[in-house]
């Protein structure tokens, strides 16, 4: 399979590159001076087409790929200079061709040149025309933006540039679903793309964006073609298929100066998630903070989904989704914008899931077959407003409430030393409100003041429930035996009230340097109660009085902090060195009884940044920071996991220390369309939080205790992409390796996991020939637990190709094929999974017509797995079946 592959690749390259002569040169003043990320273009006099273009680099140099024997024109254009327009007949040998431009006063005429081009820079702003990437293939945002050097889009729709997390996407410079890429990428229509601008270091607060480090901020802002600004356009879709699939997709927008409106919605059972509970959870709502960063305290009050599962990869054995978002952005004033949005989504999911749980300390394994139904309502409500009546004042509010209610149903045969059927219901109906104000006031140049507030409410309550033929955990609970079965039931509650604020003071102390001077606190309240009751056969209750099944808990925590930093900028590098003073208190009470700790501790951190070009650079990150834990693990009474897990708090938990470092590359060269990043992350723990296990053959009780164990972790990942002509080349590597500690049956237990995965693709974008890319994927597991040790394989070529035909017939094939191994020779599972659509649209028509075809290899399932200090896990799941779904699409 790999030589077919490698060969394969071997006759695309070598076939796109055939017949094609080089021209290069040197682009330069009148004074020989090179000229830096000039724009060079060459049109095709015969048919009129852009056959190449390239950008200078800081030698001036370009280089272009050519038809041999055929006549051009180059253009050359650099902002300030008058453009060149030469003639060029191109033999069968290279050629070598330098260009002097000359200055001109006027240069606004320039503008209309610079946007013509496929891509320009225009200081922290990359600039895409995306016509001179695309081949008419392209149906989403995403689609396009996989087209461009240095932009990558995950199989999730997360948009990632020069190797950074897209966080913030504009239209035509009003927020799109502030906070989430993956809504752009997968819902704005290609067609209606003109251009699309990278802001690098990018800034929500002007005043601030030479006082701050912004080198990790990227957003995107989609310029829009003629025709599709101030008025309606957007899509209907709608399809059905056999076994009662059907999908429906309408999407609305509407753009002008003043106000913009995008409506999104989506009904389907064909495994399409629009919105999932990962999504969820992970929308952040934008930067929020102008002026975050490290402040030396790791604190997390957030909610989490707990209990309930997630399908992976958005496949499932059946999956149910309904979808609705609107999101608009209105201007009263021209110093005044008012922006928010409305998100809805209800998944319906149902996973059957194999697995084989190997028990590391025990030796025991558990077989398990598990069923499960789960129904997800998630509801997401923001309004933002911004007001900045000169350049000198910028007020922004934002409030955010987030709703969700979710059940799920899980069945369970397990057989272990027994064989138990267990049923567990799970359900969550959480809320939380989250209120922002920040205040940036610049009294003159040289003094500039920011404050930043946060409060938070949050109440969660989830309830679990587990029905068992057998009785669980050896007598801890006091459950009445004279029962049919063990009908255990546990009710939580959990309210926060959060307070974050801090006010930086910045003195510009020359045109190169700035001192930071930082004063805040975190302020929390929360309290948590519990209990653990069983339902009898004929429907009354137990309820347990022991301390150790029940929680009442109030719990504390006070961050009052100074931070001191200095920035300069010494020729290429730029220093950012400084600390934090906190001042701890912690308390919890419970039991009668309260534990308060209190603490004073400074904290370190340090940026460096070797600019080595204008796109390239080297940055480097040290921090301390002091880990504290929240309420969930200092109460002291028992909480069901799952159906063989429960947790017991630890009241006299402290703090740990972590030592942070990251080193990260990145190069990005215009003159050949190379991309290069590579990252580098070290962390260890110190006094670390350790889960301290017994376990008795598949049941576990767990606690949470102070270790003088460290823990380490690193972890590494690298990426290269280059574009020859119309092929791009990719490859990515990353590793993770981790060495820690657990105590599991009072004994040390060192785990080490070895994660290596490795890709490589080629593919191409021509405007008028089919289109493949040829990939291959190649994942390493590598667990090791003292005298217990496993090796997963798992490699996995693909093939994508997109074809028109007949000038009207769009032919799109998607094929990945699994190969999963391990070291013992004891799995060999190969599948695969085959998608393909056929579409039909005349050029100046509305109207589309589709069938689309997924999992055509009928492939039932997938394998995956994982590990932890207690055992070693196999699985395999159910996926949906092979179908066929008729479309039909209507361009508004």
């Amino acid at each position: 399979m790999n030589k077919i592959f490698q060969a394969l690749v071997l006759l695309f390259v070598t076939s796109a590159m055939a017949q094609k002569v080089t021209v290069t040169g040197i682009v330069s003043d009148s004074l020989k001076n090179p000229l830096d990320v000039a724009n060079v273009v060459a049109v095709n006099q015969e048919n009129q087409a852009l056959d190449a273009f390239g950008i200078t680099n800081d030698k001036g140099e370009y280089k272009l790929n050519l038809k041999t024997n055929a006549s051009y024109i180059l253009k050359v254009s650099y902002l300030g200079f008058k453009p060149a327009e030469i003639p060029l007949q191109t033999k069968e040998s290279d050629k070598v061709l330098d260009v002097v431009l000359h200055e001109q006063a006027e240069s606004l005429d320039e503008v209309e040149v610079v946007y013509e081009i496929p891509i320009s820079i225009q200081g922290d702003t990359i600039v895409y025309n995306t016509d001179s990437f695309v081949s008419g293939t392209e149906r989403k945002l995403a689609d396009v933006l996989e087209k461009l050097p240095g932009i990558e889009v995950s199989d999730e729709g997360e948009i990632q540039v020069e190797g950074k997390t897209v966080t913030k996407v504009m239209v035509e410079g009003e927020e799109f679903f502030d906070g989430d890429s993956k809504l752009a990428s997968k819902n704005i229509p290609a067609n209606a793309l003109s251009k699309i601008e990278v802001l690098r270091n990018y800034s929500e607060v002007s005043q601030l964006g030479g006082v701050t480090n912004n080198q990790d901020n990227v957003a995107l802002n989609i310029k829009l073609k003629e025709g599709k600004k101030k008025f309606w356009f957007g899509e209907v879709t709608g399809g059905f298929g056999l076994d009662e699939r059907y999908i429906a997709h309408p999407k609305l927008f509407y753009y002008s100066p003043d106000f913009s409106v995008n409506i999104l919605t989506d009904l389907n059972n064909i495994g399409e998630v629009a919105f999932s509970s990962r999504d969820y959870w992970n929308f952040t709502g934008g930067f929020r903070s102008a002026t975050r960063g490290t402040v030396g305290t790791s604190f997390s009050t957030s909610s989490s989904s707990q209990g309930i599962s997630t399908a992976q990869n958005n496949r499932a054995k059946s999956l149910e989704t309904k979808f609705g978002a609107i999101n608009f952005s209105y201007k009263p004033s021209e110093s005044w914008r008012l922006s928010g949005y409305g998100i809805y989504s209800y998944n319906n999911t149902l996973m059957q899931t194999t697995a084989t749980n190997t028990y590391i300390s025990s030796g025991e394994t558990e077989l398990t077959d598990t069923n499960t139904d789960q129904a997800s309502k998630l509801g997401l409500l923001q309004f933002k407003s911004s007001y900045s009546p000169n350049e000198r004042l910028q007020w922004d509010y934002q409030i955010q409430t987030r709703l969700s209610e979710e059940e799920q149903y899980t069945n369970t045969l397990s057989v272990s030393d027994v064989t138990d059927e267990i049923g567990q219901n799970n359900a969550q109906k959480p809320t939380t409100v989250t209120q922002n104000t920040n205040l940036y006031y610049t009294l003159n140049p040289e003094h500039i003041f920011a404050f930043e507030g946060q409060y938070e409410y949050s109440d969660e309550d989830p309830f679990y429930n587990a029905i068992r033929s057998e009785q669980p955990f050896g007598g801890l609970i006091p459950l009445d035996s004279d029962q049919s079965n063990y009908n255990i039931n546990q009710k939580q509650y959990t309210q926060t009230n959060r307070l974050d604020a801090k006010l930086d003071y910045f003195w510009v102390t020359g045109a190169k340097s700035n001192i930071n001077l930082t004063l805040g606190t975190t302020q929390s309240s929360q309290r948590f109660n519990s209990s653990i009751f069983q339902v009898l056969d004929e429907g009354s209750e137990i309820t347990f009085n022991d301390d150790e099944l029940n929680n009442n808990v109030q719990f504390n925590f006070s961050d009052m902090y100074l931070g001191f930093h200095y920035k300069w900028i010494m020729g290429k590098f730029t220093f950012n060195p400084g600390f934090h003073v906190h001042n701890y208190v912690a308390a919890n009470t419970q039991l009668g009884s309260k534990v308060k700790n209190e603490l004073t501790n400074i904290v370190p951190d340090l940026f460096i940044n070797f600019q080595i070009k204008q796109s390239e650079s080297i940055r480097f990150n040290y921090n301390i920071t002091r880990n504290f834990t929240d309420i969930n693990n200092l109460a002291a009474g028992y909480i069901f996991n799952n159906y063989n897990s429960v947790y017991q708090g630890n009241r006299d938990l402290e703090s740990a220390l972590y030592h942070n470092l990251s080193l990260n590359f990145f190069s990005f060269s215009m003159f050949n369309l190379q991309n290069i990043f590579a990252r580098f992350n070290y962390s260890k723990r110190i006094d670390a939080f350790k889960v301290n296990t017994s376990i008795e053959g598949i049941n576990q009780v767990r606690t949470t205790i102070n270790s003088n164990l460290d823990d380490e972790t690193f972890s590494g990942s690298g990426s290269f992409q280059r574009t020859f002509g119309r092929i791009k080349v990719k490859t990515n590597a990353s590793l993770s390796l981790s060495n820690t500690f657990n105590i599991v049956n009072n004994a040390p237990q060192n785990s080490k996991s070895l994660t290596q995965s490795y890709s490589a693709s080629v593919g191409s974008s021509f405007t008028n020939a089919p289109n493949l890319e040829l990939g291959i994927g190649y994942t390493i597991n590598d667990y090791d637990n003292g005298n217990t040790s496993t090796t997963y394989y798992t490699n996995r070529p693909f093939v994508k190709f997109d074809a028109t035909f007949l000038k009207n017939f769009l032919f799109l094939v998607d094929y990945d094929h699994y190969i999963y191994t391990d070291k013992e020779g004891t799995i060999d599972n190969r599948y695969g999974f085959l998608d393909a659509s056929l579409s039909y649209q005349k050029s100046d028509s509305k109207w589309e017509y589709s069938i689309e075809a997924t999992n055509l290899t009928n492939n039932a399932s997938l394998d995956q797995n994982s590990y932890d200090d207690l055992y070693f896990r196999t699985s395999n799941y159910i996926v949906q079946p092979r179908y066929v779904v008729l479309k039909v699409k209507y361009e508004l």
